[in-house]
């Protein structure tokens, strides 16, 4: 009789597939907000220097998402890229499930941002 998956196990899966794919993997509390050493008291850019996030409520870690946005798309001007940026920071439903699906969408259909090329706007 085999045992049950755990969450762990599932977790420790999942991360070792994206690792295969050539994500890296940040562990949670190398990104916190505050340093442990400080009883909990934030502290501005975290231990983690540009992984980090302000509070837990910043769920994207802005400095990596523009990177990406940079490497991906270097033929779009950084002010489409500021564009594409600012849609993913709208995701803002209620419902965990929609914004996951949103993101997912986005990332994998692309988002429709306008560029100007000789005084007119391009989608």
């Amino acid at each position: 009789m085999s045992k049950p998956f755990t969450e762990s196990d599932i977790e420790l899966l999942a991360i070792e597939q994206l690792e295969s794919l050539g994500y890296k993997y940040l562990y949670g509390p190398d990104i916190a907000p505050e340093f442990p050493s400080t009883g909990g008291v934030p502290v501005s850019g975290g231990q983690g220097g540009q992984d980090t996030r302000d509070s837990y409520a910043q769920v994207l870690l802005l400095n990596r998402l523009e990177q990406a946005v940079q490497r991906i798309n270097p033929d779009i001007p950084a002010d489409a890229q500021t564009e594409a940026i600012k849609e993913i920071q709208r995701i803002a439903s209620p419902d965990l499930l929609a914004n996951n699906e949103t993101f997912h969408r986005m990332l994998t259909e692309g988002i429709p941002v306008t560029k100007r090329i000789n005084g007119d706007d391009r989608g």
